[in-house]
């Protein structure tokens, strides 16, 4: 029996099954000696193959290929991944400048984690309501950056609805994953996108300006005019995995496209006499915020920060 995982909470999956029903679902004990190094084998998205037991539940024994997936390290300790979902159209990231602060840093290794995968991104500014005028201003640069570099971006209101109407067009008949710090509004985000959903929501602690986690598991939620949502709980850090160091420039295209100018064909962008990007950095050609967050992901691999998973 072949269907769809569309929802994890943690020992249960839910799965959609082709000839229409909802099964719950465990991963069958063997299933987890494959080889898999990811602190969730099965992830919402995945086409699976089921077999049925006489408890009216069923057991995962077998993953259908995937066109693509969105990772990230499970922690700072381990070289385990941690699979978001799988087989997307798009990542859409909510972020926000304050209320909670939402990095570059964050915001760069989700997009090049997404250049990897080849994953279109769509950028979501949220609560655009809230902010004073520097940090509008600083809103509106982030929002030229990016859109300059060619990723699209879209500033909302989700408490609102400013903005909603435009992510319903751009969200329409896809499969995307929502994706964010705890706190930035993607629960609200739901629920104006889908009255019926009534998804929990809670602010963020004043004192510490971060975001309380509200959604404890990742679900998959279909949309009224065609497509699903990924609904997933909120990620503080965001480690890079799978990449190689030489490979990391690769995945910043505006730091690419400068690195055919460098005098090595290996160069790294650091310190090399001759290099194409260091010169378009100090030009400002390229930002130093995306210079720095490629300097970052290349300490990651310098480091070794992260130790091999027992």
């Amino acid at each position: 029996m072949h269907g769809l995982v569309v929802k994890n909470t943690g020992s249960w999956y839910t799965v959609h099954t082709d000839d229409g029903r909802s099964v719950e679902c465990k991963v069958k004990g063997s299933f987890r000696l494959k080889g898999i190094r990811s602190t969730n084998p099965v992830v919402i998205g995945d086409r699976v193959q089921i077999e049925g037991n006489h408890e009216g539940t069923a057991f995962i024994t077998f993953i259908e290929e995937r066109r693509n997936y969105m990772i990230r390290r499970a922690s700072n300790l381990s070289k385990q991944s941690h699979i978001l979902a799988a087989n997307v159209d798009l990542a859409a990231l909510v972020i926000t400048i304050n209320y909670p602060v939402t990095t570059t840093v964050f915001i760069d290794r989700f997009l090049a984690t997404a250049e990897a995968y080849r994953i279109p991104v769509q950028l979501v500014f949220n609560k655009a309501d809230r902010y004073d005028e520097d940090e509008l201003a600083y809103l509106d640069g982030l929002i030229r950056l990016y859109e300059t570099i060619g990723y699209p971006c879209l500033k909302t209101c989700a408490v609102s609805g400013t903005g909603i109407d435009e992510l319903k067009q751009i969200l329409t008949g896809k499969i995307t994953l929502l994706s964010g710090h705890s706190g930035v509004g993607k629960s609200t985000i739901i629920n104006q996108l889908l009255p019926d959903a009534n998804l929990r929501t809670a602010g963020i602690s004043e004192y510490h300006k971060k975001g309380m986690h509200t959604t404890t598991f990742s679900e998959m939620i279909p949309l009224p005019g065609g497509g699903y949502l990924i609904d997933t709980p909120g990620i503080k850090g965001f480690g890079t995995l799978e990449m190689e160091g030489a490979e990391v420039a690769h995945y910043f295209p505006e730091i690419f496209k400068f690195s055919a100018g460098c005098r090595f064909n290996n160069c790294t962008h650091r310190n090399e006499p001759g290099c194409a990007v260091v010169k378009a950095v100090e030009e400002h050609y390229i930002s130093e915020s995306r210079y720095k967050s490629y300097l970052n992901i290349l300490e990651d691999k310098d480091d070794n920060k992260y130790r091999e998973a027992y």
